[in-house]
């Protein structure tokens, strides 16, 4: 069994989630606040791409669940990653 085939999943989870927040109107991520108008067609874009290389390496069951925890984690994190990297007196107010 090839290890490139998870990994490229996981990994286009993990982007699928970073598109989807730089689309979000809360992103502190100045970087991709840019992307704003795409990020989100191409988050659910990469979602789908991730799940069909999971289902494709586990199984209509096992692929969903593995890419749906991968693809929660990844969009819980990001927020607490921008919230821990951006500037403190950055705010939404402010802007």
């Amino acid at each position: 069994m090839s290890l490139l085939l998870p990994v490229f999943a996981f990994i286009t989870g993990v982007f699928s989630a970073l598109a989807l927040y730089a689309g979000s109107a809360h992103c502190r991520w100045p970087v991709l606040q840019r992307r704003r108008g795409v990020g989100t067609w191409i988050g659910w874009m990469l979602a789908l791409v991730s799940l069909a290389l999971w289902v494709a390496d586990l199984g209509v069951g096992a692929g969903l669940c593995v890419m749906l925890g991968t693809w929660m984690l990844a969009l819980m994190a990001f927020p607490y990653l921008a919230a821990w990297t951006s500037p403190a007196n950055d705010t939404q107010a402010e802007r």
